[in-house]
């Protein structure tokens, strides 16, 4: 990974760590109300997606001078990469290790996390937001 790669790692984390207390927070309310595990991290992701998507385009993978991407496409695949992730291995990785392993569902999410965050930034760098250079000449 170059210098601007290892920087970008740097700041999705700080993203990533926002994501995740906030993310956290919703999923552990959810449980305290009484709501399915499951159920709650489809509400802690939806909450936490929409935070990572404004941060990631502000922050993270922001566009130079000579670089365009659609919001739309970037929202979209943003939400798609953190489904693929947030929801469906997230909701996997939580129904093994909390139903089959027997940990609790406080800490498995915080287990998870050493999937997960990998994974979602280099879907981000090189899918999400990935940026077109604008020919000048046009």
């Amino acid at each position: 990974m170059d210098r601007v790669g290892i920087f970008q790692f740097v700041k999705f984390g700080i993203v990533g760590l926002s994501n995740t207390l906030i993310g956290y927070v919703v999923y552990t309310f959810c449980i305290w109300l009484g709501i399915h595990y499951l159920l709650a991290n489809v509400v802690g992701f939806f909450v936490s997606v929409l935070n990572a998507f404004y941060w990631s385009d502000r922050f993270v993978f922001k566009k130079g001078n000579n670089e365009q991407r659609g919001v739309w496409s970037s929202w979209f695949k943003t939400v798609f990469a953190y489904a693929s992730t947030g929801i469906v291995l997230n909701s996997i990785l939580l129904w093994l290790l909390i139903d089959e392993m027997k940990l609790s569902e406080y800490i498995a999410p915080l287990i998870i996390l050493m999937i997960t965050v990998p994974t979602n930034f280099i879907l981000n760098k090189y899918w999400s937001f990935k940026t077109k250079t604008i020919d000048e000449e046009n």
